[in-house]
């Protein structure tokens, strides 16, 4: 297929360009203006760069390369600031109109990245079809949102429409402040380590596990949402142990006794849908956090 993806130099983009080059697809990615394209990419004559943004495309160089597909994973991941974060109701609004824009100008087949936040956060794995919606941040109000316009205009227009859910992604190329590389880079700097919550059980899934899940969602032809997770839960303290015993320092370990409280406790996916598709992951924790760690610099 021939397939534009926004967002395509950041982590879960840049993941699904790599993926989706070597499942034999043609690839456009559209960055934003003097920012860099991922450096560890192959060269491909499958693989072109188009400079714009949501609000400013690039219409001429879209239409030339005529998408058949959007993935859409351009928006705001920077820990600590995108919860909460003005820009994703601006995110929702450019969105909108760039991919009303595109599927009008004949890419019929769109599919959103959305977030398992979105769901209502109860003590049972989260599913498409049983579980509630029921945003509580900024940034999975603006999500649902883009889901909820799309899907009306879906099934208006005719297009094919798909929203995954990402849980909890991790692996080479994530953020320095996401929990993963945090532990890693802390104990490999022989610097003590206090988990707030260690008992929290979050669905982690590695990086090149997602976009595989990503890739096989747009090469099925499915619509309607879908969980991109593994439909197992780890907890804090499950990571950070098997952190310390990668990095041979389990001695700076630390975590609350009572444990803070946390909104999202238990986020693990029903992968139901995504299993019925062939999909399964291949890295487990350890050697998704031992590969992890050989892809950090030097402290």
């Amino acid at each position: 297929m021939r397939l534009l993806i926004t967002g395509a130099n950041g982590f879960i983009g840049a993941a699904c360009v790599r993926a989706a080059l070597a499942r034999g697809h043609t690839v456009a990615g559209l960055k934003r203006p003097g920012r860099r394209w991922p450096a560890d990419l192959p060269p491909s004559d499958r693989l072109r760069w188009l400079e714009g943004t949501l609000a400013d495309p690039p219409w001429a160089a879209i239409e030339t390369f005529a998408p058949e597909v959007c993935l859409h994973a351009a928006w705001v991941a920077t820990p600590g600031v995108y919860l909460d974060s003005p820009e994703n109701e601006v995110l929702f609004r450019e969105s909108l109109a760039f991919l009303q824009e595109l599927a009008q100008r004949g890419t019929r087949h769109l599919v959103g990245v959305g977030t398992c936040i979105e769901y209502q956060i109860t003590h049972a794995p989260l599913s498409e079809v049983h579980t509630p919606i029921a945003p509580t941040t900024p940034y999975a109000r603006a999500k649902n949102a883009l889901r909820e316009a799309l899907e009306a205009r879906a099934r208006e227009s005719g297009w094919r429409f798909v929203w995954g859910r990402v849980f909890y992604p991790y692996g080479p190329g994530e953020h320095p402040a996401r929990l993963c590389t945090w532990l890693l880079q802390q104990l490999r700097r022989g610097q003590p380590v206090t988990l707030k919550t260690p008992q929290s059980r979050k669905d982690y899934i590695f990086i090149t596990d997602l976009a595989e899940a990503i890739l096989l969602t747009l090469e099925s032809g499915i619509e309607g949402p879908i969980n991109w997770g593994t439909g197992q839960g780890v907890t804090v303290l499950e990571i950070a142990r098997t952190a310390a015993d990668l990095v041979g320092r389990p001695e700076l370990l630390r975590w609350n006794e009572p444990a803070a409280p946390d909104p999202f406790d238990f986020v693990v996916a029903d992968v139901t849908r995504l299993r019925q598709l062939g999909w399964q992951p291949r890295v487990g924790l350890r050697e998704g956090l031992a590969r992890l760690l050989e892809s950090l610099p030097a402290p």
